[in-house]
C-alpha cells in the first residue's frame, strides 16, 4: 500500500488556514465546495447529487471476488451489493439509490467540505537473482525472529540479518526494493530462471515509518509541488549508491515479504485486488468490504488534474499505515505504468458510503422489483 510521499497533514492545516483567513478555497488538484460544511468522517445524506460522467464496469468483477473468497463479507454485504447490481442496471443514477433501500453518508474530508484524498499504490515488478553477484547484490528479507526489536533499517542495510537464511532474491537496486516494501507486496521476476512469483507482505520491524518524499522536499532536493514517484527515481538517478543508502536509512521502517503461489494481489482482506475498483481505507470507518460511491479525480500525463471527475464504485479491501479518516488509497494494477500513474495521485473527490440501514431487507426489496 501506498504509504504517501506527501504530508497530508500539512495540506489539511493549510487548507483550513486559506478557509479561515477568507482567502480563495484551493481548486488545482480536484477540489470541489458543494455541499457546505461536514463536522464528522461520516455523514448521513438524504440522497446524492453527481453530474459527473459514470463508470460502474470494475464494480463486478470486484464484488464477484468478494462472494467467492470470504464467505463471511460475503453475509454481512451480499444484500448491498445485489442492490447496487440492481441500480447499475436501471441506469445508476445517485439520485435514484434510495429506491433500491439504499442509504448513504458522505466523508466529510480533511477540510470539512467534502474533498477526500486520494493518493495511489500499486505492485512493482522488480528484477532478481536467486544468488548474489557483483550487480544483483542487494537481499530482499523474509520475516525474521526478533526476540525484542527488529533492526532498523540501516542495521539491515549494514548487515544484521545476514547468515539467518532469510534472503529471497537479490536485487540490483536499492529503490527497487525499497519502493516494493513501501506498496506493501509486488511481483519479481527471477532473471536466472525467468520465474515471475509475487512476494506478499510478511511482516515489518516495527519501526516508524518516514518518507523519503517529505525528507527530500525538506532538503530542498525536490519542490512540494514536484514531489511524487517519478520524482524521486530521477533524483536517485543523480546519485552514488552511499547518498541513496543514507536517503533511505532515514526511513527506520523496514518490510519483509513471502512468495506466494498464485499470482493473486492480495489485499488486507485477503481478497485479490482489482485495479482501479479497489481502496485501501482507514476500517475504523470503512470496514473491509464496504461498496463507496466516488468522485475519482482524473489526471493527465503530467500528473495534474485535468478538470474531471468520474463516477465510480470503489471497495474497501485494503488498509495502510498512513490511511486514515478522509483519506483513500486507489489500487491502480501492476508494472511500470501503475508505478507512474499511482505516484502522481495526491488529489481530491466526493466520497460517499454506501450501505442497507438493515441486511434483511434486501431480499424483500430485490422481490419488489422482480
Amino acid at each position: 500500500m501506498l504509504l504517501g510521499f506527501s504530508d497530508f497533514r500539512n495540506v489539511t492545516i493549510a487548507m483550513m488556514i486559506l478557509g479561515l483567513a477568507g482567502c480563495a478555497k484551493p481548486t488545482d488538484r480536484g477540489q470541489q465546495y458543494l455541499d457546505g460544511e461536514f463536522e464528522q468522517v461520516l455523514n448521513p445524506v438524504p440522497a446524492i447529487s453527481s453530474d459527473k460522467p459514470r463508470d460502474f464496469s470494475q464494480f463486478n468483477g470486484q464484488m464477484v471476488k468478494v462472494l467467492a473468497r470470504s464467505p463471511s463479507m460475503a453475509t454481512q454485504y451480499e444484500g448491498l451489493y445485489t442492490q447496487v447490481e440492481n441500480w447499475i442496471a436501471q441506469g445508476g443514477d445517485p439520485a435514484a439509490l434510495g429506491n433500491f433501500g439504499i442509504e448513504a453518508a458522505q466523508m466529510g474530508g480533511g477540510d470539512g467540505y467534502g474533498n477526500v484524498m486520494f493518493t495511489g499504490y500499486f505492485s512493482p515488478v522488480i528484477e532478481l537473482r536467486h544468488d548474489p553477484d557483483p550487480i544483483f547484490r542487494y537481499p530482499v528479507y523474509a520475516m525474521p525472529t526478533c526476540e525484542q526489536q527488529c533492526p532498523t533499517r540501516a542495521e539491515i542495510y549494514a548487515g544484521a540479518l545476514e547468515g539467518q537464511g532469510l534472503e529471497l532474491g537479490y536485487s540490483a537496486s536499492m529503490l527497487d526494493i525499497f519502493m516494493m516494501e513501501v506498496q506493501g507486496s509486488g511481483f519479481v521476476h527471477f532473471e536466472d530462471n525467468d520465474q515471475l512469483q509475487y512476494f506478499a507482505y510478511n511482516g515489518k520491524n516495527g519501526h516508524p515509518y518516514v518518507s523519503i518524499g517529505k525528507v527530500l522536499i525538506e532538503r530542498d532536493e525536490v519542490p512540494r509541488e514536484k514531489m511524487s514517484l517519478k520524482a524521486i527515481e530521477t533524483w536517485v538517478k543523480q546519485q552514488d549508491e552511499d547518498t541513496v543508502r543514507e536517503l533511505l536509512e532515514q526511513n527506520p521502517s523496514f518490510v519483509f515479504f513471502q512468495p506466494q503461489t498464485s499470482l493473486d494481489v492480495m489485499g488486507t482482506a485477503g481478497i485479490p485486488l482489482q485495479a482501479h475498483a479497489s481502496v485501501a481505507a482507514d476500517r475504523e470507518y470503512l470496514p473491509m468490504g464496504s461498496v463507496l460511491l466516488a468522485e475519482v479525480p482524473q489526471l493527465d500525463s503530467e500528473g495534474n488534474w485535468n478538470g474531471q471527475h468520474v463516477l465510480q464504485l470503489l471497495m474497501a479491501l485494503d488498509t495502510g499505515g498512513a490511511v486514515k479518516k478522509n483519506h483513500l488509497d486507489l489500487y491502480h494494477g501492476m508494472g511500470t505504468q501503475a508505478g507512474v500513474d499511482a505516484g502522481h495521485y495526491k488529489h481530491f473527490g466526493r466520497v460517499w458510503k454506501l450501505e442497507l440501514p438493515n441486511p434483511a431487507q434486501a431480499p424483500q426489496l430485490l422481490t419488489a422489483r422482480e
